[in-house]
């Protein structure tokens, strides 16, 4: 994982070097559009990975060293949420904001009645994944006189949690899930439109696809500082650390997203994400080139939207779009206001701290 996270990581700054233009809404280099299916493919990618550092990284690796379990009362019982609850908050954060896009849980087999199919496609792309696990399924369809895109991926028993809960839960409708079995599907959607087409048919543009991606970023970070981080901590349960392995603890909010990113890369989705500032407790986190720079500093001054480029490198071309990343929580303000390598200790609750930025391989 990390030998490819370095790789990406180079190639990423030799297309930065090699850019051609960059800008923060005027004009620029007009880019073609990702088909909808990579759109969504993208989308899922980012999905997955946050939900399985989340499996793996904390729930299951609390649950061996400090026997902090996962819960379906986790509000109550002061446990940690189930990766399906932790995807189901992430969802409704996103789905507040309005971005367009939308995904969720669903099942043949669901706890909850809310989470079976809503179509006759959901309930068809559930049932083939029993014959081809490995595809998604994909429709395009009429609603409210848009066309919308819909994909569902299966989604697996990633941890024993997963499997300890449906099995044995009053309201399960299956008792013999096993690690890895299918356990139902994500439906993600989007609306496309027909301005922008290719031969093959309708195309999402960079800019959008970027913004979709991290909206689920952003959300399941909140999630993860607010309902997990904060909330630990509050209730004297566990902490996040920097050393978070050897102490058993949290990993804090930007490690976390970095082992998203590195399994992203491991995946090689020809798209990655990191987290930069131009005040890093980390060196290595600073502006890595001019793009960079002037992204941080456009995004400080102005973080309504984010800044966006265009780049050339070994005859491919990229698209990058940098993002604010906020202060969403007290822990993140008392980290690096009191981190000793710290260049600036006066953050307050909702401050720009630095920018997420997005590289998008556009072929």
């Amino acid at each position: 994982m990390q030998k490819a996270s370095i790789t990406f990581l180079l190639l990423v700054l030799l297309v930065s070097f090699f850019s051609v233009r960059q800008t923060s809404g005027e004009s620029f280099e007009r880019i073609s559009g990702i088909v909808p299916s990579h759109a969504a493919d993208l989308i899922h990618s980012v999905i997955e990975a946050n939900r399985t550092i989340y499996s793996e990284v904390v729930v299951e690796r609390l649950a061996a060293t400090i026997s902090l379990k996962a819960t379906e009362n986790w509000e109550s019982e002061n446990t940690l949420p189930l990766p399906a609850q932790f995807l189901a908050l992430s969802s409704s954060m996103l789905k507040e904001k309005g971005v367009g896009m939308n995904y969720r849980l669903i099942s043949l087999w669901p706890i909850n009645p809310n989470n079976g199919p809503k179509s006759i496609f959901e309930k068809s792309a559930l049932q083939k994944f029993f014959d081809e696990p490995a595809s998604s399924q994909i429709s395009t369809s009429l609603e409210n006189g848009k066309k919308v895109f819909t994909a569902v991926y299966p989604d697996l028993a990633v941890v024993q949690a997963c499997v300890t809960c449906h099995n044995n839960h009053p309201k399960g409708q299956k008792r013999d899930f096993k690690l890895g079995d299918i356990m139902g599907g994500i439906v993600i959607s989007f609306p496309i439109s027909e301005f922008e087409e290719n031969s093959n048919g309708p195309l999402i543009s960079p800019e959008v696809t970027a913004d979709y991606i991290h909206s689920v970023l952003e959300s399941d970070r909140t999630v993860y500082s607010k309902y997990i981080v904060d909330r630990l901590k509050n209730e004297n349960i566990v902490r996040a650390s920097e050393n978070w392995w050897d102490k058993n603890a949290l990993p804090l909010p930007s490690q976390f997203l970095l082992n998203v990113s590195e399994l992203i890369v491991e995946k090689r989705m020809k798209f990655d994400f990191k987290l930069i500032s131009l005040w890093p407790i980390n060196s290595q986190n600073g502006a890595a080139n001019e793009f960079e720079r002037r992204g941080l500093e456009h995004v400080a001054r102005n973080p309504a939207r984010p800044f966006i480029g265009t780049s050339r490198f070994g005859g491919k071309k990229y698209f990058q779009a940098l993002y604010p990343d906020f202060a969403v929580t007290s822990s993140c303000v008392s980290c690096h206001n009191a981190h000793p390598k710290s260049p600036k200790n006066n953050y307050k609750l909702n401050d720009v701290m630095g920018g997420m930025i997005l590289t998008i391989l556009i072929e």
